[in-house]
């Protein structure tokens, strides 16, 4: 990582980048079925879009095998075990963030199907396994030992992330198929990914269709949550308003038959002032408490077991190659970086109940967690 001095201005400056190519993408490029955010409707208005052709359909009796999103078995770590794979609990982990996956990229921020399964195979080669949001920011981290978590974020809601096809199986060239045929090629590579939706889940208009696709993803192991209702930058945004705009997504989650959300994507990044009433907050009866609040990103998250973790601004990675902007902040980038820099890397050491470091990092590990920490 870089020296402490100059990490503060430098994440700070990315995250502006970032999310300037963001709101020019979403203003100028709004497809059917998104929320088209930065307009001047009131907040927490419906923008009409056009009815979604890729609504999911009713599997059939008899759904195709896919693989298990069950996280593998845990082991009981020694120091010993530990040593010998090389754990390292309070390393850094990736987390990606995603948007439309298109043929044709529209923006700087798309990846094509091809782009989005050579970037996950490459994931499953390196030895990295997936873990949700929600597992990260509750420290549940459950990936076999001497391994690295990644977790999978997908932003918007949108048609290219999920749909079913006439055999009920996720749809060809989405997100979600595209994660499992990289399950199927490495059974390593658990599939499971996180989903920040707004007001039209994956595109689709009907309820009773967007409930189907919502209650599908979660019981196949997928994270389905909260992006705010009609995407607004929340940092310009009353407390009131910030609030309505996380409640009524939950509403719309708890309506649909899916859990409350544990977690929330900050739309272009953008935090609100003060910054606590992203996390916890309530509006017209109804409360949220999160696990963890996500940014926009330029670097991996620090692990949610260290002491300077920050669960109220989650820093993520944009999915890219090494141009423009992205030739230090995205995947590409931090990816071989890791590879070059194995020690700041989180390992696993496959056993949930245990934190396993090298003794020398001990005291940079949250208070809460001593309890579990086993040094070597």
């Amino acid at each position: 990582m870089r020296n402490s001095a100059s990490l503060t201005r430098v994440i700070g400056i990315a995250n502006i980048v970032i999310v300037t190519v963001a709101v020019i993408a979403l203003l100028v490029l709004p497809t059917a079925g998104e929320p088209v955010p930065g307009k001047a409707a009131a907040v927490g208005t419906v923008q009409p879009s056009a009815p979604s052709s890729t609504q999911p359909e009713a599997a059939p009796e008899t759904a195709p095998d896919l693989p298990s999103g069950e996280p593998p078995q845990p082991v009981t770590a020694t120091p010993e075990f530990a040593k010998q794979v090389k754990a390292n609990e309070l390393g850094l982990i990736p987390v990606i963030m995603y948007h439309r996956i298109m043929k044709k990229r529209l923006a700087s921020i798309d990846r094509t199907p091809s782009q989005l399964r050579q970037e996950l195979e490459k994931l499953a080669r390196q030895g990295y396994v997936p873990i949700t949001a929600r597992e990260f920011a509750t420290g549940d981290i459950r990936v076999p030992a001497g391994k690295f978590p990644v977790v999978l974020t997908f932003d918007d809601g949108h048609a290219s992330h999920f749909a079913l096809d006439a055999q009920g199986a996720p749809k060809k060239d989405t997100a979600v198929a595209i994660i499992y045929d990289v399950a199927r090629k490495y059974p390593d590579f658990r599939p499971v990914a996180t989903f920040w939706i707004n007001s039209y889940p994956f595109g689709l208009q009907n309820q009773s269709d967007q409930a189907k696709a919502v209650q599908w993803l979660n019981e196949h192991g997928f994270e389905v949550a909260n992006h705010t209702w009609g995407h607004p930058n929340l940092g310009v945004l009353p407390k009131k308003k910030v609030r309505e705009q996380i409640v009524r997504l939950e509403r719309l989650l708890k309506k649909l038959g899916a859990p409350l959300s544990d977690t929330l994507a900050l739309p272009f990044g953008s935090m609100p002032h003060p910054k606590k009433v992203a996390r916890t907050g309530s509006w017209g009866g109804m409360s949220y408490d999160f696990a963890g609040v996500f940014l926009a990103g330029a670097e991996p998250s620090l692990s949610p077991y260290a002491k300077k973790f920050d669960r109220n601004a989650i820093q993520r990675i944009q999915s890219n190659g090494k141009r423009g902007e992205c030739r230090k902040w995205c995947s590409q980038y931090w990816l071989e970086w890791l590879n070059k820099h194995p020690g700041e890397r989180f390992v696993s050491d496959g056993d949930p109940q245990r934190i396993s470091i090298p003794r020398k990092s001990r005291g940079n590990i949250t208070a809460k967690r001593i309890g579990q920490v086993n040094p070597y």
